[in-house]
């Protein structure tokens, strides 16, 4: 397996990868982009916008493409993907040139899904992928497998209870509709943000066990040019021989 993998101490990290990503738009203004929303990308999309002035770049040109969506819930419920992009990223930054969400609130859910997937089949330069830790990436859940295209999908108890717990969604949600592994596997490049010491057994599975579909993530292996963008903590329970065959960069490398 060859990934580039960059681990930064927990206080740096959201600031290097917007750092990164403001300075790959400066050289692809024009990038397409497959984002997420949660936890992990939160504090990346709240650095965003001092990288991007920083860098003299930003999304006006670009193309977003949302990597998933709750079903069941209310236009503008605090947990829906949809709002927190907004709220947390285009808010501050700008709309880019194009905007594809899910349109789950205009048609049912398997229309929504086939409708996103054509935007989707036109080419993602670069997906931002979180882990989930029971291994999902975007809703993608376990039992998920490569070739698992866009499409409605049923969540698991750990995802719904998340949406509730931790994200403030005004009911439960009845499900969810996420770009697939398949077209994750298409774009031409991936970054997987993780942090924190909960995500350390899940990252050292997805990244050095057996590929399986109990743990979606590990397929990424498959990917030419993936890039695991990592706090120490959710580095931690990486082996040396994967350290030494990444590209291990952070604070005290210099950077």
């Amino acid at each position: 397996m060859t990934v580039r993998l960059d681990v930064l101490p927990a206080a740096d990290w959201a600031t290097f990868v917007a750092n990164e990503l403001a300075a790959r738009l400066r050289a692809e203004p024009a990038l397409r982009l497959c984002l997420p929303t949660g936890d992990t990308p939160a504090p990346v999309y709240a650095a965003l916008p001092g990288a991007l002035a920083a860098a003299r770049s930003g999304l006006g040109s670009a193309t977003v493409v949302l990597l998933d969506e709750w079903l069941g819930l209310p236009a503008g419920d605090p947990a829906r993907c949809d709002t927190r992009l907004r709220h947390e990223l285009l808010d501050r930054v700008g709309r880019p040139s194009d905007l594809h969400l899910i349109r789950v609130d205009e048609l049912q859910p398997e229309a929504a899904a086939a409708a996103h997937d054509v935007a989707v089949a036109e080419g993602l330069d670069l997906a931002l992928l979180g882990l989930g830790t029971n291994g999902h990436v975007g809703f993608n859940e376990p039992g998920s497998t490569a070739d698992s295209p866009t499409r409605v999908v049923e969540l698991d108890h750990s995802t719904l209870n998340a949406a509730v717990g931790r994200y403030g969604a005004t009911r439960r949600p009845a499900g969810g509709v996420t770009v697939g592994l398949a077209r994750l596997l298409e774009a031409v490049e991936i970054w997987l943000l993780v942090t924190g010491h909960r995500k350390a057994t899940v990252l050292a599975r997805a990244l050095e066990a057996p590929e399986t579909p109990d743990c979606p993530a590990s397929f990424l292996r498959r990917h030419p040019a993936l890039r695991v963008l990592a706090d120490e903590p959710a580095a931690a329970g990486l082996s040396a021989v994967l350290t030494r065959s990444g590209r291990i960069r952070g604070a005290r490398d210099g950077i």
